[in-house]
């Protein structure tokens, strides 16, 4: 089998990230990506999707992200194009498409298993993020309605749901952006398991990265999926709120054929639920280590895999590093991460 110290299972910001590090530290590795082309997770974010800092505060190592040319922060498409750009700026070794479909232990490695082939390595990082395993809650009846229902993961444009009776439920920033853009064209309404928090104007996604910093410092702590969350006044959600668009209701009761039942019985006719809901870790591919805990992640020290030492994870939240999971995050725990797996490398190589 072809066999590498270092397989990095990912070739999203995560992965380039630590691949620059490796790179620099002339390590033997590949980046195995199971998309067309660069930008992970990028490339499947809906059209107007934009980020929370300016681009400076929103870069890989090595290269600042160039500003974009026209107001606000960085789009979905800027994103996109700077991960390209990156990836061919440091001639990172990038295999794709190439989806794992497992990893198992082997005598003195890890043996990864793709649709075309199997490989080898020392260490293997697991750095698929979240974006591919969205999750929508088991709301009573969910089954039974006869709408549209689609969850962030996959929206694309508001015009999709013009003119009709949407909710749009969800309390984080991709409920807020996608509420805003909906609102104006059809007949929106925001579920929200309480009165979301919006961070003053002139505050950004900097913030946000401090926040997940302290509470990794404090100690283990837990967020209600699609529940309260910091929202970052980006100029679409500041324009909605002048308008009064993003005032929000509490969850319903449960789903029926043609709609939402609230608390009180009274029923409202949907023709759309959009779910903004958050993600859970894309770990399917490790269910062979017996490594995935039962709720849904890997138990880790630091990055490194406590059951299995030979693998380490990154990216999918702030148990994984804090941050992790955005463009900043990515650049601070590569760095401390790159530098653990050259030793480790160096050391499991000895005779």
């Amino acid at each position: 089998m072809e066999t590498h110290d270092i397989v990095i299972i990912g070739g999203g910001q995560l992965g380039l990230s630590l691949g620059y590090y490796l790179h620099r530290a002339k390590a033997d590795f590949l980046i195995l990506d199971a998309e067309d082309g660069p930008g992970g997770a990028w490339r499947h974010g809906w059209e107007s999707l934009r980020l929370f800092s300016p681009a400076g505060y929103s870069s890989l190592p090595g290269w600042l992200m160039p500003p974009p040319n026209h107001d606000g922060y960085p789009t979905r498409d800027d994103v996109l194009s700077y991960l390209t750009r990156y990836e061919e700026r440091y001639h990172l070794p990038v295999r794709r498409p190439a989806r794992v479909t497992r990893v198992q232990r082997g005598s003195d490695h890890l043996e990864i298993e793709t649709a075309s082939e199997r490989l080898a390595a020392r260490h293997v990082v697991s750095a698929t993020g979240t974006w591919s395993q969205p999750y929508i809650p088991d709301m009573p009846g969910r089954d039974l309605f006869q709408g549209a229902q689609v969850h962030s993961a996959r929206y694309v444009r508001p015009e999709d749901f013009a003119g009709q009776t949407v909710l749009v439920v969800g309390g984080g920033n991709s409920g807020a952006q996608i509420m805003a853009e909906v609102a104006p064209i059809a007949r929106a309404l925001w579920v929200t398991t309480q009165d979301p928090v919006f961070l003053p104007d002139d505050v950004d996604g900097r913030v946000l990265f401090e926040r997940a910093v302290a509470r990794m410092k404090a100690g283990p702590s837990e967020t209600p999926v699609g529940g309260i969350g910091d929202i970052v006044m980006v100029p679409p959600v500041r324009e909605a709120r002048g308008r009064g668009d993003l005032s929000s209701v509490r969850p319903f009761k449960r789903i029926s054929a043609i709609g939402v039942v609230w608390d009180d019985g009274s029923e409202l006719a949907v023709d759309a639920i959009i779910w903004c809901t958050g993600f859970r870790a894309a770990l399917n591919y490790l269910t062979s280590l017996d490594v995935i805990e039962p709720d849904g992640r890997v138990e880790v020290d630091g990055q490194r895999s406590i059951k299995e030492p030979r693998l380490w994870l990154a990216g999918y939240g702030d148990w994984t590093g804090a941050g992790s999971a955005t463009l900043m995050g990515a650049a601070r725990t590569s760095r401390d991460l790159a530098s653990q797996l050259v030793a480790a490398s160096a050391l499991s190589s000895q005779p």
